[in-house]
Order: C-alpha cells, then sequence, then structure tokens
C-alpha cells in the first residue's frame, strides 16, 4: 500500500482540494443513530419551517467528519500521520440536504517535534459547498512521521 507524506515532504503553501460528496437524509439519520444526537433540527420538518434556517440541516460535526474522511482519501494521511492533535472551526453557513462539499487545504505552518517522532503540520482547512461558499473554516493540527532513515549496511 503506498505510503503518504513525511515530514519532510511538506511544504508551507502546499495546497489539496478533495473530491466533492451530496449529504443525504441518509447521512444525517445515520450520523444521528451514531452519535446519539437527534437535536430537532436535523430530524424535525415541522418545526424547522418556524425556525430561522427554514429547513432541516446537517449536524455541523457532521459535515467535519466527513471533510476529514475526503481529506484521508487524498492519500497523504496514509501511515504517516501519527496523531490529530488538535482543531478550531468555525461554523459559518448552514449545510443541508443535497449540498454538496469539497475540502480545501492548504499547509499554514511547521513545527518540528523530534521527541515525537516527527514534526507538526498544520493546516488551514476549508470546506466549500457547491456554490462555492465556505460553510466551516478553521485550522487541523496533525502530527506527522519523519521519513525513515536508510538502513546501513554492516
Amino acid at each position: 500500500m503506498q505510503t503518504g507524506l513525511y515530514y519532510e515532504d511538506y511544504e508551507i503553501g502546499r495546497k489539496m482540494v478533495t473530491r466533492a460528496r451530496t449529504i443525504t437524509e441518509t447521512d444525517i439519520v445515520q450520523f444521528g443513530a451514531l452519535t446519539g444526537d437527534f437535536n430537532p433540527m436535523h430530524f424535525d420538518a415541522e418545526y424547522m419551517k418556524t425556525h430561522m434556517m427554514g429547513q432541516r440541516i446537517a449536524h455541523g460535526m457532521l459535515s467535519l467528519s466527513y471533510a476529514v474522511g475526503q481529506a484521508y482519501q487524498l492519500g497523504f494521511m496514509e501511515k504517516t500521520i501519527l496523531a490529530f492533535r488538535g482543531l478550531e472551526m468555525k461554523f459559518s453557513l448552514p449545510v443541508v440536504i443535497g449540498d454538496t462539499l469539497h475540502v480545501e487545504l492548504s499547509i499554514k505552518e511547521m513545527t518540528p517535534s523530534p521527541r515525537l517522532g516527527g514534526g507538526m503540520v498544520t493546516m488551514d482547512v476549508k470546506i466549500i459547498n457547491q456554490n462555492g461558499k465556505s460553510v466551516q473554516s478553521g485550522t487541523w493540527t496533525v502530527l506527522v512521521a519523519n521519513k525513515p532513515t536508510p538502513a546501513t549496511e554492516d
């Protein structure tokens, strides 16, 4: 299996874009069942008719969780991410059934962490809908493994 990017392979400013995914009612129902979050904002169409959003919306964490999966599918994390260390996200626009989202990542900061066997990579993250609007934005920080050193012959 292909290995992802090692810490030494990253560079500030590098950009990556995922493929898109359309949010379905099934996604919302399954996420609610998985998490136990049955907030009427996600499940009660009648309630939402009088809400400021006007219709049912997807869980914010559903969109964020899908974004992590979409980023993983790019392959750069395969077998090289040691830990997801932190995130900070702003939820700007609601996501509704039928919205199609993709993720734009840009390497913002790199900090070597030799004690941990790699380095911290902080990415600017934007989750973008089909209209080109950012529904969520923020940063993710991951601990990425250093490139293995070649074995020396004796």
